[in-house]
């Protein structure tokens, strides 16, 4: 059917059929936070357009191109977030969180916007589920975070389809060193860059490295590695967190060329990546990032965290056949007559009441017990309570099984949660 509305570009709707998976992470990521001690955090969708330029960077993509912004009516530059890390910094500073000594275990999910070119698992408005951890330093913290995120893969069921990467990124001296390099060989190679690269020379050179032109990769390969600009620190940093990893029994694939797209990234960054999404490999990132809080105005004071990608998380889910099915209601609750049809809705509350984790649907429409009957076969539900003027004169219920071998039976009113709580337990 023609509407005169249509939702915009790379910004899906979700639909009741398709959110069964959605539920599940959404439940596999508050039990994975809860056994790691990390407390939600909410904040608004809109911020000051200066917090992302401060802290993303100014000669970012997502900066330049990918953020939605507009000035409000006193003139203000605000913008739809692009990522939360920043957000959440800003909120710990703001309400006073990052106190001296202070350590700061807090997790996050809802939507980000950017203005990219939809495709699969890439979309305008996307979810996120983001951890960070603010007051703690070295590699133990990252370990944990690593591990966080490899909990929620094996509460899911897509553990075998990760792969998980990581490099390091040094210190900023180590970075002023490497840069300095970079930009010597980059220009000798000037005539092979493309347009977005030549900006990055002069801005940010690093994000070269992450050029996906198949044109540059050549000479991307053959750059000098940042591990030969590294002091022994970050190298000592690197190579526990690499001990630590697989002590856990976790197995990591060192990437020197994994320099992650946000400029406030530090020491080490990581990315578990699958071979099952084709060229949106990537479904969960993030890194250290101790200069951050420095930046939007903290005292100093370290950080780490990740950031998944709910979209790329159920489409591996989909992928590997461990997406859930949409859940039909239980008990379908049928009034055969008018007489009948106040008591039926009070049946359906009885029904709730007598089983809470049961999906009760009451069919408020009129109609005959044959369309009602169609209904609740429809409906999917497993089994329909049905009461009329027999069942009101006799105290009773009428009990029939939708699904499986079962027969209708009539069952007092007294005896009706355990019965129904037995017939379904059979059905399932």
């Amino acid at each position: 059917m023609k509407t005169q509305f249509t939702r915009l570009r790379g910004m899906p709707d979700l639909l009741p059929q398709a959110i069964a998976p959605w539920q599940q992470l959404e439940s596999a990521v508050r039990h994975a936070m809860c056994a790691y001690g990390y407390g939600e955090i909410r904040t608004p969708l809109l911020e000051r357009t200066s917090l992302f330029t401060r802290s993303i960077g100014e000669a970012t993509d997502i900066v330049e191109k990918e953020m939605y912004t507009f000035s409000d009516r006193k003139g203000e530059s605000i913008s739809l977030r692009p990522e939360n890390t920043a957000g959440c910094v800003r909120a710990a500073i703001e309400n006073g969180l990052l106190q001296p000594g202070s350590v700061n275990r807090i997790w996050y999910t809802g939507p980000m916007f950017r203005y990219e070119r939809p495709q699969l698992g890439r979309q305008r408005q996307f979810f996120q589920v983001g951890a960070e951890v603010y007051g703690l330093a070295g590699p133990a913290i990252e370990a944990e975070l690593i591990l966080l995120s490899a909990r929620l893969w094996r509460e899911l069921g897509i553990d075998k389809g990760m792969q998980l990467e990581i490099n390091t990124l040094g210190d900023n001296e180590d970075r002023t060193r490497y840069r300095d390099t970079l930009v010597a060989y980059f220009e000798s190679h000037r005539e092979t860059l493309d347009e977005d690269s030549l900006r990055r020379l002069e801005r940010n050179p690093l994000r070269i490295l992450d050029s996906k032109n198949p044109a540059m990769q050549a000479v991307i390969e053959a750059a000098p590695a940042l591990r030969e600009s590294l002091s022994e620190a970050s190298l000592m940093h690197f190579e526990q967190l690499q001990a630590l990893l697989q002590g856990s029994g976790i197995d990591a694939v060192v990437n020197p060329r994994l320099v992650r797209g946000l400029d406030y990234y530090s020491h080490t960054v990581f990315e578990w990546t699958t071979s099952e999404l084709g060229a949106q490999s990537a479904v969960c990132a993030g890194g250290r990032y101790d200069g951050l809080l420095t930046e939007l105005g903290a005292k100093a004071m370290p950080g780490v965290g990740w950031a998944l990608g709910m979209e790329r998380v159920i489409a591996l889910m989909d992928k590997l056949g461990v997406s859930p099915a949409q859940h039909a209601p239980d008990v379908f609750v049928i009034g055969t007559d008018e007489v009948a049809a106040a008591d039926s809705l009070a049946l359906a509350e009885t029904i709730r009441a007598l089983l809470p984790d049961c999906a009760v649907v009451h069919n408020t429409a009129a109609g005959s017990l044959k369309s009602q009957f169609r209904k609740a076969d429809k409906s999917g539900a497993s089994l329909a309570a049905i009461i009329g003027s027999d069942e009101l004169a006799n105290g009773y219920v009428t009990v029939k099984p939708l699904r499986g071998p079962h027969e209708q039976t009539s069952v007092p009113a007294l005896q009706l949660g355990e019965t129904l709580q037995r017939l379904l337990e059979q059905i399932d």
